[in-house]
């Protein structure tokens, strides 16, 4: 395991337009890149936001065009990429799936996780129903960068401590969270919850969000950021532009926290019967 590691947190504007987004996603991951990072996270629906109609016109299986790119640019550029999501066809389902896939510095996929919690709520008086055309994932799925064990999530998982629990408690070091957090929630929450999770997790959280308004009126909120153990945010993107965030994730520091408080170890579960 390194002592140390670069992860970089993407922020776009993703729309209808698949391929215009696809392109975007590359220039965005090549220069993460560029820059030195050796995890890079992509956010929510990248390839592909709008809205139902479009994703099932949309959506892809595994071996689609989205995840093939993200397969061939992880193995050009030799980094683990965290292709955030994308509307996912599964051969006999009806439903969609909201898929996060991680791509190896091979290229070969390391792991898959569906989404597991559906945003089904009224943000705002405008409503939100996801579990109208996607089905919810069934498994937590952790992987692993360059050694480091990294949790998988999306989005409106984030209000679900028990999943990052679980991923802390089986060893999770980073949690990923590619979104597209609505800009009236976000506004309120968005920081918080990440903030939330890294320290009573004590792991460090890459998030990627989207950022404007996608098929018409809906607003995400940006303000991608990664953090540390301690809650703090370690880079941040602004909530109004196309951006790549990045920051060091150092792991000595991280087992230092974990030494000195060590909430993690201090846990009771014998206590925490429902």
């Amino acid at each position: 395991m390194p002592s140390s590691l670069t992860a970089a947190a993407i922020q776009m504007n993703s729309q209808a337009d698949k391929s215009a987004n696809l392109r975007r996603a590359e220039e965005l991951v090549r220069k993460a890149a560029a820059e030195g990072a050796n995890l890079v996270l992509l956010p929510e629906k990248f390839n592909l936001l709008g809205n139902t109609k479009d994703y099932f016109a949309g959506a892809e299986q595994l071996d689609g065009e989205s995840i093939t790119l993200c397969a061939e640019l992880a193995r050009e550029l030799r980094i683990d990429l965290i292709a955030g999501s994308i509307a996912e066809q599964m051969e006999g389902e009806e439903k969609l799936a909201n898929t996060c896939v991680h791509l190896g510095p091979d290229g070969a996929t390391k792991a898959v996780y569906r989404k597991i919690h559906m945003f089904d709520v009224e943000v705002d008086g405008q409503v939100y129903r996801e579990s109208d055309h996607e089905d919810r994932g069934e498994q937590i799925v952790a992987t692993e960068v360059d050694g480091v064990a990294t949790g998988m999530t999306v989005c409106y998982d984030l209000r679900f401590p028990e999943l990052y629990r679980i991923l802390a408690v089986n060893g999770a070091l980073i949690i990923t969270v590619p979104a597209a957090f609505t800009y009236v929630t976000g506004k309120a929450h968005w920081e918080l919850l990440l903030r939330a999770r890294a320290v009573e997790n004590q792991v460090f959280i890459v998030a990627s969000n989207q950022f404007g308004f996608h098929d018409g009126d809906r607003r995400s909120y940006g303000n991608s950021m990664i953090i540390d153990p301690w809650g703090e945010v370690l880079a941040r993107a602004a909530d109004d532009n196309e951006s790549v965030v990045a920051a060091t994730l150092d792991f000595e520091s991280q087992a230092d926290i974990r030494d000195k408080l060590p909430s993690l170890a201090n846990r009771v579960p014998s206590a925490y019967s429902w």
